[in-house]
């Protein structure tokens, strides 16, 4: 689709479906300054993406059972994008969607997106960011795959088996009030964090909030 035509198509399309035009379903052509850094491919082929930026904002591997039971293995590797760091050569054509909440496949946010034939598992679309499979990815040398290394686990109390890598691991997403480190967690990170609890709770008793 041409960049005339996408405005045409966009301006007489109904609101509910503005979505198709927009990142990260939005073609980018050569008037868009979107330099590609990466390409990736599902398993058919039929689903093809370019990624311009060169290093994730994250990379984490996730073990929460969703993640386990829609992937069918012990936990997710996801790199965080921006949406428009993103451009699907075939705009939304070729996807299908899932919402685990609602188990309902119309493109309701946030969801799961898998390319129509193969089903091979794309992307997860969130309200803001996507979170992308590196596994689909065609790196070209080592130092293009070292810049998508996980960083971190989450949701691991959830897993199945045990990764001892030495990565932080955590009960929730990450550091916050209902996630907290454990298991194999580099021991400076597990000290750190049991010294901010303890100031935490401290505070509290000075502050009378316990009684």
């Amino acid at each position: 689709m041409s960049h005339m035509e996408e405005q045409k198509f966009k301006d007489s399309a109904p609101e509910k479906d503005h979505w198709k035009t927009k990142a990260p379903y939005k073609v980018h052509d050569k008037q868009d300054d979107f330099h590609v850094r990466y390409e990736a491919s599902c398993h058919c082929g039929k689903v093809k993406y370019q990624l311009s930026r060169e290093e994730p904002l994250d990379s984490k591997l996730c073990h929460c059972t969703t993640c386990q039971t829609q992937h069918a293995a012990p936990f997710q590797w996801a790199a965080i994008f921006h949406k428009d760091d993103i451009n699907f050569t075939h705009g939304h054509h070729d996807l299908e969607w899932y919402d685990p909440t609602s188990k309902s496949i119309a493109h309701q946010l946030p969801c799961k997106v898998r390319c129509s034939f193969c089903h091979s598992p794309i992307m997860d679309e969130g309200r803001n960011m996507i979170l992308l499979f590196p596994s689909l990815i065609h790196f070209k040398n080592d130092q293009e795959k070292a810049n998508f290394k996980p960083r971190l686990h989450m949701f691991y109390n959830q897993r199945v088996m045990d990764i001892p890598d030495g990565l932080p691991k955590w009960t929730g997403i990450n550091e916050g009030e209902d996630s907290h480190l454990i298991e194999d967690s580099p021991p400076e990170l597990v000290k750190e964090m049991e010294r901010k609890r303890v100031e935490a709770q401290n505070k509290k008793v000075e502050s009378g909030e316990n009684k």
